[in-house]
């Protein structure tokens, strides 16, 4: 039985309407470091994972992740929808095992990374103080 309310081709146009760069919360991360006066490269697909950020003189990348969809433990992230969340579970599974082997992948390289997630977005002066502690900034 399904009962999701879209058609697949419906539920498929608003699948891709789904941001995966540029998102809100990461414009503000880039806002508050060029303020802060750092320079960076945005989505650098050579490093693994293709960091969100990455800033090269200080050999450091950042990943700006949406909670629902990296699965922080946060309310917004804890949550799963009501229907086929079997499907979701696994897809979030999926996301944060890729999350992590490009973490640790990144640190084989001497990288520094840190994750930022959404919810922590939402303050910009205590996000300043989480980018400084969390890489070193």
């Amino acid at each position: 039985m399904n009962t999701d309310t879209f058609t697949p081709i419906q539920r498929s146009a608003v699948m891709r309407a789904v941001k995966g760069a540029d998102t809100g919360p990461e414009r503000l991360v880039r806002k508050l470091l060029w303020a802060e006066g750092y320079r960076y490269r945005l989505n650098v697909r050579t490093l693994p994972g293709a960091p969100d950020i990455v800033l090269r003189s200080r050999n450091s990348a950042i990943f700006v992740h949406g909670c629902f969809w990296h699965g922080h433990a946060c309310p917004r992230g804890a949550r799963l929808p009501a229907t086929n969340a079997d499907y979701w579970r696994a897809k979030i599974g999926r996301n944060t095992a890729r999350d992590k082997a490009a973490g640790k992948a990144l640190t084989k390289m001497g990288w520094r990374h840190a994750i930022i997630w959404e919810c922590e977005t939402r303050d910009p002066v205590r996000l300043v103080r989480l980018l400084k502690r969390r890489i070193s900034v």
